[in-house]
């Protein structure tokens, strides 16, 4: 029911800039929340930033005031704009969606995740 598609990473010098995308497709599905979840190697994931529907947002302490978390007008694709990046931000980024499916009996909320896009920071 729901498919996330993330883009934008690749190689990029430390104090430079970089934009994630992430689409979700979905069907009879309401979207509570998207975020960026990242992992580097030998470490567990993280969370990066989320936004909910209404516009809340949430970043960890690492990347405040560096990356910033937006959505379209349709809540369906999210975006993350990293600036002033760092070596340590060097990860495999992944785009969450969590999201409620209903049917004539139930309502589930579970969480979808993306593929993962490479970041890599060099200095």
């Amino acid at each position: 029911q729901v498919q996330v598609v993330e883009s934008g990473g690749g190689l990029v010098q430390a104090g430079g800039s970089l934009r994630l995308s992430c689409a979700a497709s979905t069907g009879l599905v309401s979207i509570y929340a998207m975020g960026w979840y990242r992992q580097a190697p030998g470490k567990q994931r993280e969370l990066v930033a989320t936004i909910t529907s209404g516009g809340l947002t949430n970043y960890a302490d690492s990347v405040k005031g560096r990356f910033t978390i937006s959505r379209d007008n349709a809540k369906t694709t999210v975006y993350l704009q990293m600036n002033s990046v760092k070596p340590e931000d060097t990860a495999v980024y992944y785009c969450n969606v969590r999201a409620s499916i209903s049917t004539a009996i139930v309502t589930r909320v579970n969480d979808y995740w993306g593929q993962g896009t490479q970041v890599t920071v060099s200095s």
